[in-house]
């Protein structure tokens, strides 16, 4: 059997495709990955035959824009992005997929691969990576920018989730949707949120016990947990002079904005000033370059990648934007956590985690060397925080959504 993969997105959004795919080539399919064209190593790595979708300048561009780290503008940054590679995800697909031969696997955001559902009749599975892609009046996501009291009745809040709907998700992503498939005799999409599940299969890869499910969830939904993907990564081992580094001393606080920030300068700054306030040794993570201040004192690290599932468990703290793929290592390696949203998700996942007993939130306006200082000191003093994490470790120990996920997509191709 023939299965194709598509996936659009930053490391988060990818990384799982690729775990998926190579469970699935191990299981005998023949597999093809598309993604952005920065991803082309990483699936040769993993020996999957790839198709870009768009070119490494293209994502470059994309990552760059400043408005796409902004709650609500990043919005539009993101859909004309997402826009730009439906038709070609769509062409791809016609041009290769035959009926009876294969079934496609999407994420959210490969809006080509659902307009190719509708006009051609391929079987589709949607993967939703994160919480937030999934609608429901009994527990609605928070929204990005949007801090709503916790008082407000779950109807209020996706009642104007609807709204963003409306003023500004629609206005960003339909009207190329809907222009694209006009050209195919295709009928308009209303409300992109309800469409982009696939009528067939929709896979939600985070656990039952982080987002509980709700009796409004599609019913051709299935829950499978967190896919921990990282070694699939940019690399797949610690580096020896990561290894020397954590050797060397105490475990350090870990600190992330995410693969694809490009204006994370200020953060890491704020991560420097933090450990040396409170006298700890930290690690900064940041693949693009001038987000890390060039002169960094002895106790401070700076490494591009390292994977999460071998480095965090040698961490006492990780510090990050609150990528849900971030989230479920740092919960797999049972530390506290510290999220400074920055867009998109982040905010959900920071109200998940702190509700939950996992760590803490503080907006980028808030996140200086003294508050964020006071709030890790709670975190690692607090035995409550210490105690959820551990059992959080203790229930990942053997978690691994993509097994799961793939005997899901087998039944849907059988």
């Amino acid at each position: 059997m023939k299965v194709f993969l598509v996936a659009i997105g930053s490391h988060g959004d990818v990384l799982p495709f690729i775990a998926l795919a190579a469970e699935l080539k191990r299981r005998g399919r023949v597999v093809t990955l598309a993604a952005p064209a920065p991803f082309a190593a990483m699936a040769a790595r993993a020996g999957l035959a790839f198709q870009a979708l768009g070119t490494r300048k293209d994502f470059d561009c994309f990552a760059a824009e400043p408005d796409l780290w902004r709650p609500w503008r990043g919005v539009a940054v993101a859909f004309r992005f997402f826009s730009a590679l439906t038709e070609p995800t769509y062409r791809w697909l016609a041009a290769n997929w035959q009926p009876g031969e294969g079934i496609v696997i999407a994420s959210t955001l490969s809006l080509g691969a659902r307009v190719a559902q509708d006009k051609l009749g391929l079987p589709l599975v949607t993967v939703h990576v994160m919480p937030m892609l999934v609608e429901s009046r009994h527990a609605p996501p928070a929204l990005p920018g949007l801090p709503l009291p916790a008082c407000l009745p779950p109807r209020v809040r996706h009642w104007i989730g609807r709204g963003a709907d409306k003023y500004i998700i629609g206005p960003a992503a339909l009207p190329a949707l809907n222009s694209f498939r006009g050209t195919l005799s295709l009928p308009p999409v209303r409300r992109l949120r309800h469409w982009w599940n696939s009528p067939q299969r929709v896979l939600l890869t985070f656990a039952d016990w982080y987002a509980p499910p709700q009796p409004d969830w599609p019913d051709q939904a299935v829950q499978v947990g967190f896919p921990l993907a990282d070694h699939f990564g940019d690399v797949g081992e610690l580096s020896p002079a990561l290894s020397a580094f954590l050797d060397a001393g105490e475990p350090p606080l870990a600190f992330t904005y995410g693969s694809a920030m490009r204006r994370g300068r200020a953060f890491f700054e704020t991560a420097v000033r933090t450990c040396a306030r409170l006298g700890r040794r930290g690690l900064l993570l940041a693949p693009q370059s001038g987000q890390v201040p060039s002169e960094l004192p002895p106790q401070i690290l700076h490494v591009p990648y390292a994977p999460f599932s071998q480095l965090l468990p040698r961490c006492t703290a990780l510090i990050h934007h609150g990528g849900v793929g971030t989230v479920a290592q740092a919960l797999a390696a049972g530390i506290p956590q510290l999220v400074v949203p920055v867009a998109f998700d982040h905010f959900d996942e920071a109200q998940r985690l702190v509700r939950l007993g996992f760590g803490a939130a503080l907006s980028r306006r808030h996140f200086t060397p003294a508050r964020a200082a006071a709030e890790i000191r709670r975190l690692l003093g607090t035995p409550e925080i210490l105690q959820a994490c551990s059992a959080a470790r203790t229930r990942m120990v053997g978690e691994n959504g993509v097994p799961a996920a793939c005997d899901a997509i087998d039944v849907v191709a059988a």
